[in-house]
């Protein structure tokens, strides 16, 4: 898809990768329409790429409405918005889970489900999900975020078949770590040597680009790919070797 032209909508554009992605979008000459849970950041978003704004907490059905009527029909979806929390599996609290399964995949389910067919009538369209490396290889007390994450890579994956031959095409980005508040606000900061994070900027880039080449997945960085792969041909040798990390 040429995205310019295009009518956009970006979640999680407040801060970090929905936010970079917005503004990438819109240089590239989509029209933008942002939301996110902080008004404040997005006031600024569209003052700086002149997107229409929107604050909306996702884990509200009721805002979900709001978001729905409001932003109309799109040829473009993009569902960044998520978040974490660092909690071993004997402590995770019950209300959190709802939200953060709300916000992390409810939330996706239920757009992709209302905007998705109407791109299917007009024949066009792409929807992108940005999951995390987590959902592939599941982190220690991490387990609720890298089960929303892993539970939106098979969604993914299981409404792109559905979507194929339709003209509209399907796309899951897995980000590795990522230079964005998403650590401070899980509760616990990154204290890991590997991998490196990367600039929110870098992952809009590459999603953008894997929406104009119609990419079924894009990993960022792209080595990412092969502990992936590893742990899905090799989880033997995998889980080795990230107990030894662990202990490094």
């Amino acid at each position: 898809m040429d995205v310019a032209g295009r009518r956009a909508l970006v979640t999680g554009a407040s801060l970090g990768i929905g936010r970079a992605t917005a503004i990438a979008l819109a240089r590239r000459g989509a029209r933008v329409w942002a939301t996110g849970l902080e008004a404040e950041p997005l006031n600024s978003l569209g003052r700086l790429c002149g997107a229409a704004v929107l604050a909306a907490d996702l884990s509200v059905a009721e805002e979900l409405d709001t978001l729905l009527e409001w932003v109309g029909q799109v040829d473009l979806l993009v569902n960044v918005a998520g978040f974490g929390r660092y909690e071993s599996f004997a402590e995770i609290d019950h209300a959190a889970t709802l939200e953060m399964l709300a916000v992390n995949l409810a939330a996706p389910i239920r757009l992709t489900a209302a905007l998705g067919s109407g791109m299917v009538e007009r024949g066009r369209g792409h929807i992108v999900n940005v999951a995390s490396i987590a959902g592939t290889l599941g982190v220690a007390h991490e387990a609720v975020y890298a089960a929303s994450k892993g539970g939106l890579i098979a969604f993914s994956e299981s409404v792109r078949y559905e979507l194929a031959g339709t003209g509209v095409g399907v796309t899951v980005v897995v980000p590795a770590a990522v230079e964005t508040s998403f650590f401070a606000r899980r509760g616990r900061a990154y204290t890991r040597r590997f991998p490196r994070p990367v600039a929110a900027e870098r992952v809009a880039a590459a999603l953008v680009a894997a929406i104009e080449r119609d990419a079924a997945g894009v990993f960022v960085p792209r080595w990412m790919i092969v502990p992936a792969r590893l742990h899905g041909g090799l989880p033997g040798a995998f889980r080795r070797a990230a107990k030894r990390s662990m202990r490094g």
